[in-house]
């Protein structure tokens, strides 16, 4: 069974690219997967199996 995390963006402007792979790589650490980034960066989703 597979759960998702819906995050709504406020990253900024001023080191956006990096807000944004800090923000990334704290979820690839959780184990949560990349599903989908909302187009102009406004949501991202992210998957990972429930039962880990």
């Amino acid at each position: 069974m597979k759960e998702y995390k819906v995050i709504m963006l406020k990253l900024g402007f001023k080191n956006r690219y990096s807000k944004l792979e800090e923000l990334l790589n704290q979820y690839a650490r959780e184990g949560w997967v990349l599903k989908h980034l909302g187009e102009g960066w406004t949501n991202i989703v992210f998957e990972r199996d429930k039962n880990r």
